[in-house]
């Protein structure tokens, strides 16, 4: 395995614990695809100086070509997890500024350079602060959270199927089949105005839980019981590692992004630096 940054150096693994929670997070190109237009960021925004923002997960599959798919994606963490930290009002407050801001930025960067034009990107994030999380989303990304025996997908797919489905005209079943799934109604960077979620109010966080933040390139592959049975059994380092390598033996026909948060009732404190890797299989 090699380690992904902007210098393509060699890093240590993502998978330390930070307070309660303990994060991991693996990207991967997959079977087919040459690069990775997937991104991932763990932030560890108290540490960094602000400790009301505690620790912030991102992840975010680019599009618009190999090129700029890959900005795209990297410009959505990027700009998350420098704006986030330092924004005014609420978690939640700040994830939506940081998400408009990420929102401008690929929007600005794409009508300058005609090689980017129509880049964009689905960014979903998730927020933990003491005992309460707070997230945004935006594209078909999701956000999964594991709570006693049970899976709950928190995020909602912005996808022209999924809003077929929503409208009764197809099944879930059928949805999950249909060869126009991955048709994006919403996304950062693809339009002039960002229409996203967001959380008013944050989610109270019982010891034991678990969340999963994923691109399609998983969750097209793994289905929820597999996601929950995995994540829900193994530390998060190793949960990541099951989850990638079960969508390259279903054929990894797209890249591959996943995040493991889980809650520890008692987690050893270790410093987690703000890091800009994400491990990836070339």
């Amino acid at each position: 395995m090699s380690w992904f940054s902007r210098r393509r150096k060699t890093e240590p693994a993502i998978g330390l614990s930070v307070e309660n929670p303990e994060v991991s997070i693996l990207s991967d190109r997959g079977c087919r695809r040459p690069v990775n237009e997937d991104s991932g960021r763990v932030v560890n925004a108290a540490a960094a100086g602000a400790p009301g923002r505690g620790l912030l997960v991102i992840i975010a599959d680019g599009m618009g070509g190999y090129e700029g798919g890959e900005v795209a994606s990297r410009l959505a963490t990027d700009t998350v997890a420098k704006t986030y930290p330092t924004a005014q009002g609420t978690p939640g407050e700040a994830l939506e500024e940081s998400f408009r801001q990420a929102h401008k930025t690929i929007f600005k960067m794409a009508a300058e350079n005609d090689e980017l034009r129509g880049m964009g990107s689905t960014c979903t994030a998730l927020a933990i602060v003491g005992q309460e999380a707070w997230a945004a989303h935006v594209g078909d990304s999701r956000l999964y959270l594991l709570r006693g025996r049970e899976i709950y997908q928190l995020s909602e797919d912005h996808s022209a199927i999924m809003e077929m489905v929503r409208q009764g005209l197809l099944t879930q079943e059928e949805a999950d089949h249909h060869e126009d799934r991955n048709i994006l109604l919403r996304a950062m960077g693809t339009q002039p105005d960002l229409t996203m979620m967001k959380w008013a109010r944050p989610m109270d966080v019982k010891s034991g839980d678990a969340f999963v933040l994923c691109s399609d390139g998983l969750h097209n592959l793994v289905s929820d019981s597999e996601v929950l049975a995995v994540a829900g059994n193994t530390p998060p380092k190793e949960a990541c590692r099951k989850l990638v390598q079960m969508a390259k033996e279903r054929g990894g026909h797209d890249n591959i992004t996943v995040a493991v948060v889980a809650m520890h009732p008692e987690s050893r404190l270790e410093a987690l630096k703000e890091t800009r890797q994400a491990e990836v299989v070339p």
